[in-house]
């Protein structure tokens, strides 16, 4: 396994990979990020005492790159560093939209090339992260390793990952204020806090297992309830649904 790493980005998803190294113990030799932004960096510090900021011809010269960068901006700044990026250096993409092929024509023609789209609940080590791999990449086994950490990391088709953006990546954010509405509903309605978050919290974990774990076909697992208070509403929702996020993947797809 390498023993350096380079965050050339320093913004949400490598705050993730950081929490997730942290709780679970992985401390490599030297872990170096570099961002444009003074704030992002002092937070960064303030949060993981251990990382060490420095110039991004630093943070791409180490054995293992992260960009952790917006796609508008990947390219430009590879041409930048492609002088610092070692032969034998492991590049991962965090990033939709940019394939392999171009992050690897923009480094001198680079073999371990990678990309990930990885989920925010990896911060937790409860990701679903899928990953792929250039065909010539020689440390697929000790970076697999070492993304595992994050939770459950798999390889797949890089032709997929964009859609895994849509349907995994930022998932939470369809759901997460919706149930914080019912909780805060439910408190409302004479539920306390405490009672509330239990409410929701417990019932949607077992929400899911019934639906993709109880053996029942779709239609069965709806008519568990005869009373659908929203039914109406849900042809707008899946419009809504179905328009919103076709047009992201249309904006994402390389």
């Amino acid at each position: 396994m390498k023993k350096t790493i380079g965050f050339i980005g320093g913004g949400r998803i490598t705050r993730i990979f950081l929490q997730a190294f942290q709780n679970k113990g992985f401390f490599p030799e030297k872990i170096v990020v570099f961002d444009i932004s003074k704030d992002v960096l002092l937070a960064l510090q303030l949060k993981f005492p251990t990382v060490k900021v420095s110039t991004l011809g630093d943070a791409a010269s180490q054995d293992i790159v992260f960009i952790a960068l917006h796609p508008p901006v990947i390219l430009d700044t590879l041409e930048q560093v492609k002088g610092n990026i070692k032969e034998g250096s492991c590049v991962i993409s965090l990033a939709p939209k940019i394939t392999m092929e171009k992050i690897s024509a923009k480094l001198n023609g680079l073999r371990n090339v990678s990309r990930m789209i990885p989920n925010a609940t990896s911060c937790i080590n409860k990701g679903y992260n899928p990953v792929c791999f250039s065909k010539e990449f020689s440390e697929r086994e000790s970076i697999l390793e070492m993304l595992k950490l994050l939770g459950d990391t798999f390889i797949t088709e890089e032709s997929k990952l964009e859609a895994y953006a849509i349907a995994s990546a930022m998932l939470p954010t369809y759901f997460w204020f919706q149930w914080k509405e019912l909780q805060q509903i439910g408190t409302k309605l004479g539920l306390n806090e405490s009672e509330a978050r239990e409410t929701v919290e417990k019932t949607l974990t077992a929400t899911i297992e019934t639906l993709y774990h109880s053996g029942l076909k779709y239609e069965e697992v709806l008519d568990l309830i005869p009373v659908k208070p929203i039914a109406a509403h849900e042809p707008q929702i899946k419009e809504i649904l179905s328009n919103t996020l076709n047009a992201l993947f249309e904006k994402i797809k390389p």
